[in-house]
């Protein structure tokens, strides 16, 4: 039947969800074997921790094993944590790095590491669900050390941790005793000045004094709470950044030398309960930013009102080699803005795709009002050509070789029938279409993307219809026969579903990713649209209402069946200019959505 199957793309077309990604460290932290620190680029915390470590054993022989207990002090609040790292070191060198092996109790929670290519020298985490107590088994080595001191890194949440929290020492038996030892919690972490609350600021000054790059273009962060604004000016050998905008963690802008991410300098204004923290970081590939540890930033200040982070930072112009990875300002580059969510001090992936600025832009250089986008060139091309093809002028060529054949039988052009010409041309006009907007998403991703889901599969399945299409035209019986309708009737709704699912998809890829809901509202807007004129047309022609339809067939009846039927013919006619009318009216407002973008 006709009418579920339309049903059942609508339901199809409003079920589509949001997808979430979810990101969970393994533990696999074997680059942290030597100092046991976390590569989060802050600090130990100075406060004592909340943690203890106790041993069932006092003495030990070789290859005598000993219970490690890691647990949560009872008293605190929130005591649990997220991530550990357990070792045994030698007591009187700690430095020299783990002794022994460790044995697993409880795989679920705790995974063993391989430190200084010995497998079991150390146990970490698996996943980051929060646990108050962990217990492993060491073994002492064929020959240790006269003392053994367990000591323990453990994250509670990603800026929150503490580095090498010293546990007990365990002596060999009829070993000398060993002097005493730092107590848990005794080192000392580097302390920063508190960043200033931030004065307002305003765009009255940009393309004057200072560079911007915003969006919307031409908002003002003083009046519009929903404006991303990026500006910087020169004063003497530095450069002032200020960056505002509406985001749940943080905010964010990168210096690149290409239109995309990696290998570049980011600066974060991260949000962290009633504070803003502002640093440098770096960015390797598609991957979390890495923190600087040099402090590079200066003046720094800092707002928090109404879901806007504001913050301001000063920066030299040019930074000493043994800061790595630190751009030179003197030179052009890229600039990326990006906003996202931020758990513990950890940022997560962006919640859009960045603003990236359209041309380089010298740092130092005249004060200009910037020009950026969200999205590239060609995948706005690409979905455009996409869009032209599937929303416009297949389905108008579907509706003319369903429903206007009687009304152009005898009617020929170059040779064919006139609603065959119209019908094969718009089809041709498809597949062009949509090969070539099938091309250039691989053209900018460089292949295949990893990250798009599953809109690239069905694009695929689409592309392999769309194919399909005119190599079994060359086959088809001739137009209008009884086994033309019957192919015809057995595969015209596989591509429409496929088809409907893969726009609602693409329209909110990352690399496109149109305002919602209301972009979504507007392509189940078209979808009803061309279902309520394929319904109007078919049950005009199976005669249910009587429009151009003729019941009573005799001699004194002919002259009016015929001027019914002229009736009917101008009916369809009209149904095809509104449904026209309409479907271009939705085209052209995510076609110009689109290129706001």
């Amino acid at each position: 039947m006709e009418v579920p199957v339309k049903v059942w793309a609508l339901l199809v077309l409003l079920s589509v969800c949001l997808k979430t990604v979810l990101c969970f460290s393994n533990g696999k932290v074997e680059q942290a074997c030597d100092d046991m620190t976390p590569e989060h680029g802050h600090q130990s915390s100075p406060h004592p921790p909340p943690y203890s470590i106790t041993v069932d054993k006092s003495k030990f022989s070789p290859l005598e094993q000993i219970k490690v207990t890691l647990s949560a002090v009872p008293s605190e609040n929130k005591a649990h944590f997220k991530g550990f790292l357990i070792e045994a070191r030698n007591a009187s060198n700690p430095n020299a790095g783990p002794v022994g092996c460790f044995t697993l109790l409880d795989p679920e929670i705790s995974q063993l590491l391989r430190c200084n290519d010995r497998e079991g020298a150390a146990v970490s985490h698996t996943s980051e669900v929060s646990k108050t107590e962990v217990q492993v088994i060491w073994t002492a080595p064929q020959d240790p050390p006269s003392s053994v001191q367990f000591q323990v890194t453990v994250v509670q949440k990603y800026k929150l941790y503490w580095v090498r929290i010293q546990g007990p020492v365990v002596s060999l038996n009829d070993a000398p005793p060993l002097p005493p030892l730092p107590t848990a919690g005794q080192s000392v972490a580097k302390t920063t000045t508190a960043a200033s609350i931030l004065s307002d600021f305003t765009s009255d000054d940009c393309g004057i004094k200072k560079s911007c790059l915003r969006e919307p273009a031409g908002c003002d962060p003083w009046k519009d709470a929903l404006c991303y604004f990026l500006s910087f000016r020169t004063e003497d050998a530095s450069v002032v950044f200020e960056l505002s905008g509406p985001a749940p963690g943080y905010i964010s802008f990168a210096l690149s030398t290409d239109k995309w991410m990696g290998e570049d300098d980011v600066y974060l204004c991260i949000k962290e309960d009633d504070r803003v923290d502002i640093s440098a970081a770096y960015v390797q590939g598609r991957t979390h930013p890495v923190i600087a540890s040099e402090n590079v930033l200066r003046d720094t200040a800092w707002r928090l009102a109404d879901g806007v982070i504001q913050c301001r930072f000063r920066r030299n112009i040019r930074i000493p080699a043994t800061y790595q990875n630190r751009s030179d300002l003197g030179e052009a580059h890229y600039l990326f803005m990006a906003h996202g969510r931020a758990e513990g001090g950890r940022t997560h992936r962006h919640d859009r795709q960045p603003l990236i600025s359209t041309n380089p832009v010298l740092i130092t250089g005249l004060p200009e009002d910037l020009t950026g986008s969200r999205s590239h060139l060609l995948i706005k091309f690409h979905a455009v050509f996409m869009l032209i093809a599937w929303m416009t002028t297949v389905s108008t060529g579907v509706i003319i070789a369903r429903y206007f054949k009687p009304d152009w039988a005898e009617t020929t052009l170059c040779g064919q029938r006139v609603w065959f010409q119209f019908h094969r041309a718009l089809m041709l006009v498809t597949v062009l279409l949509t090969c070539i907007g099938f091309i250039l998403p691989f053209v900018y991703r460089g292949g295949w993307s990893k990250r798009a889901g599953s809109h690239p599969y069905l694009g695929c399945t689409v592309m392999a219809l769309a194919l399909i299409q005119p190599i079994m035209a060359l086959f088809r019986p001739a137009p209008d026969t009884h086994q033309q309708s019957k192919i015809k009737n057995g595969n015209k709704h596989e591509r429409p579903l496929s088809l409907v699912v893969a726009i609602c998809l693409g329209i909110h890829q990352q690399a496109l990713l149109l305002p919602a809901p209301w972009s979504t509202g507007v392509l189940a807007g078209y979808v009803v649209w061309f279902v309520l004129a394929d319904l109007v047309l078919e049950v005009h022609r199976r005669g249910l209402f009587s429009i151009g339809q003729y019941f009573h067939f005799n001699k004194k009846l002919f002259l009016y069946y015929i001027a019914i039927s002229a009736l009917g013919h101008c009916f369809k006619k009209i149904v095809l200019a509104v449904y026209l009318c309409g479907n271009l009216g939705f085209l052209i407002i995510l076609l110009a959505t689109i290129g706001a973008v």
